[in-house]
């Protein structure tokens, strides 16, 4: 950056114009004269070196207020500094892979697919913001601790499969449960959970109000989001006989106590009907969480007008010199 502190005194080279026009107006009315009874031989003669340079003087007596006048508006060169403080927010992804996630209503995907392509597209849409995930179905188990390699964290995340028999179930108490143990530590400003399933709680040691009460007490915000159409949904039956067929399938999501745990811990419950709805909703969380980002701006500025106040006092050095030495003019 280049800067000018007073640039006022720059309004002075006006006086720049006027020089050059005093000059051009006298030139020669000075000088002296010799009367000769005929010049024509002289008329042939070339113009001397010395006569051709003979307007460096007042050039160089120009350069030299020019200089002097910048130096006077105190030039400056400054450099940007910038100073970032953020406030992150701390953010636990709990996922329902209960075999239920396999119903095919928010098409072309099931309900689990559409949840980890939508999760990936909030979590890219994120900056200085620890992310972790948590998955549940008969029980809760971290997939990935909190972290700001958003690398694997999306490597991770496209791991995640739908529970198999031996732990399948839907534990929603645990889920929370295990995604507060992620955060109790936490030292960021906001905490929350996104917590996504597509059933009601039927397994686990902790029941969904009582994890509810405990993320409230470390305050922990918990955003609910069930995940099902209205009425019944078309779900997937691998028959050994006739291959995979689809069966209606009730959708069933306890609302109510997805709202209470909303309440609870001062979040909100969104019910996501299809792929285009959840995307919505999580567009909507992320607008409401956001990281807050301070920028504060320095600039050290270097005084240069020594560097134009030297170079005048040279032009105008030279200028006495030379007008005292090769272009002298004798009385």
């Amino acid at each position: 950056m280049f800067h000018f502190a007073d640039p006022w005194y720059l309004l002075a080279l006006i006086v720049i114009p006027v020089m050059i026009f005093w000059y051009l107006k006298n030139a020669g009315k000075n000088s002296g004269k010799l009367k000769y009874s005929d010049i024509r031989l002289l008329r042939d003669l070339g113009k001397t070196f010395k006569q051709r340079i003979r307007h460096i003087l007042f050039v160089l007596r120009v350069f030299a207020v020019i200089l002097f006048i910048i130096a006077l508006a105190r030039p400056q060169s400054g450099s940007k500094e910038e100073k970032i403080s953020t406030e992150g927010v701390d953010i636990v992804l709990a996922m329902d892979v209960s075999s239920s996630m396999l119903a095919e209503d928010f098409k072309p995907n099931n309900r689990l697919q559409a949840a980890k392509i939508v999760a990936e597209e909030f979590i890219k849409g994120r900056i200085n913001d620890r992310i972790g995930m948590v998955v549940f179905a008969g029980e809760s188990f971290t997939q990935c601790p909190l972290t700001l390699d958003y690398g694997v964290l999306l490597t991770l995340l496209k791991e995640i499969k739908i529970a198999d028999q031996n732990w399948d179930g839907t534990a929603i108490g645990m889920g929370i449960a295990n995604g507060v143990n992620r955060l109790r530590d936490s030292k960021a400003k906001s905490k929350i959970i996104i917590l996504l399933t597509d059933g009601v709680n039927n397994k686990g040691q902790i029941d969904p109000i009582t994890a509810a009460r405990i993320a409230q007490a470390l305050k922990i915000k918990i955003y609910t989001i069930g995940a099902g159409t209205q009425g019944t949904a078309m779900y997937p039956v691998d028959d050994p006989v006739f291959g995979r067929r689809y069966v209606p399938m009730e959708v069933k999501i306890d609302e109510k106590v997805l709202r209470e745990i909303a309440r609870i811990t001062a979040g909100k419950y969104y019910r996501a009907t299809n792929t285009k709805k959840l995307r919505e909703i999580y567009n909507e969380i992320g607008e409401m969480e956001k990281t807050k980002i301070e920028i504060n701006e320095y600039t050290r500025y270097t005084e240069l007008f020594l560097y134009y106040l030297a170079f005048g006092l040279i032009f105008l050095l030279v200028e006495v010199i030379l007008r005292n030495t090769y272009f002298r003019t004798i009385p």
